[in-house]
């Protein structure tokens, strides 16, 4: 019970994979860096960031993008640093999990975004300002309220780093644990649990495990999950929800037949270079073709029976239809074409809703 007093939540301890796929710090850094602009895309849509995967990977390649505000591509920017950073601390060797590295990503993190940056709430000048979290219809969450030099947060911090370092030797589940810690205790005015998702990638790339990002498509079913969280503290089921998220998560469950879940690890699809072109049929359906000897071998992973309606499209007709379904999937709309960006803008929220209400993410909300 004292690592649950000291962190404020509990788990059944039994439902955590024990075995883990490892690799070489140099693998792991290589891999999170691969996949950096979808990392950096999954957390702005938690945020409700309306960038696209399109435009963060143009965004990330120098290039700005006409008609965002600056407030949105500067999250995404902030992001990027952040992700950066958490690189270049991991290959040297030097991440730390401690109050000083907490604070010097929150500081890239939350730049110009949150009340005040790279420090603990209470710690600079405002000292009695507490924000709440929104839990939509289950209400507030308040967390320990802010206080001149926040004396209490940081024993609270300091007593949940050394019950998780003391208490838990698997890496995988101090990671997930820290996360949670830090969403829950909210120790800075803004982009906690963003803060603490790039802790918890750092822990694991450290002990040569992947990283991990919540994937933009299952948005909704993190925040449910967290709001479950915040209300029970229990942890239980946002730790399998971390395994199922892990790029590992069915070769795990593979490991650990013993631990609970398994149906979701293969939630993102994967098309190979192989698999044959789909157009509509004359009759509407689906039909399948190699790839022409042009050597563009794709598969139009959109595309399900009926979706499209004539049998010969151009690759601009490709990409138009990809945009559309991608933007309905993620976003819950299709494209509004040949409108101007601030009329599609307007549509996408209405004014009287709070952040908690219209966006994916919970982080955006009076909390952080």
């Amino acid at each position: 019970m004292a690592l649950y007093d000291a962190v404020g939540f509990w788990w059944d301890r039994g439902s955590v994979p024990r075995e883990i796929p490892r690799a070489s710090l140099e693998r792991v850094v290589f891999r999170f860096r691969r996949m950096l602009p979808e990392y950096v895309w999954d957390a702005g849509v938690l945020e409700g960031n309306p960038f696209t995967f399109p435009e963060v990977k143009t965004l990330l390649e120098g290039v700005t993008i006409g008609g965002r505000k600056l407030s949105d591509q500067e999250q995404i920017l902030n992001l990027a640093e952040s992700s950066k950073y958490l690189m270049d601390i991991v290959k040297r060797q030097e991440f730390r999990l401690d109050k000083p590295t907490f604070c010097a990503l929150h500081a890239i993190v939350a730049r110009n975004e949150a009340l005040e940056w790279g420090h603990f709430r209470g710690e600079g000048a405002e000292t009695r300002f507490t924000p709440d979290v929104a839990l939509g219809e289950r209400g507030l969450f308040t967390p320990l309220p802010s206080e001149p030099g926040a004396v209490r947060l940081n024993e609270v911090f300091s007593e949940g780093v050394r019950s998780l370092e003391r208490e838990i030797s698997n890496p995988f589940e101090r990671a997930a644990a820290f996360f949670l810690f830090g969403s829950l205790q909210q120790f800075f005015f803004d982009g906690n649990k963003r803060t603490s998702r790039f802790m918890m990638n750092g822990l694991l790339m450290s002990a040569g495990i992947d990283a991990v990002s919540i994937p933009a498509a299952r948005a909704r079913e993190f925040n449910s999950k967290m709001v479950d969280f915040y209300t029970t503290r229990d942890a239980t089921e946002m730790m399998a929800f971390v395994v199922e998220c892990h790029p590992s998560a069915t070769e795990i469950h593979d490991m650990n037949p013993e631990i609970p879940g398994g149906a979701n690890s293969s939630y993102v699809k994967h098309y190979r270079i192989e698999d044959p072109i789909k157009q509509a049929g004359p009759e509407g359906g689906v039909s399948e073709h190699p790839a022409q000897e042009s050597g563009v071998r794709a598969t139009v992973a959109t595309a399900e029976a009926g979706d499209l309606q004539s049998p010969a499209f151009s690759l601009e007709e490709v990409r138009r239809k990809a945009r559309e379904d991608w933007l309905h999937k993620y976003h819950g709309k299709a494209e509004i074409r040949n409108q101007p960006e601030h009329d599609r803008r307007s549509k996408d929220a209405d004014p009287g809703e709070s952040q908690s209400e219209r966006g994916p993410g919970l982080e955006g909300d009076l909390e952080e």
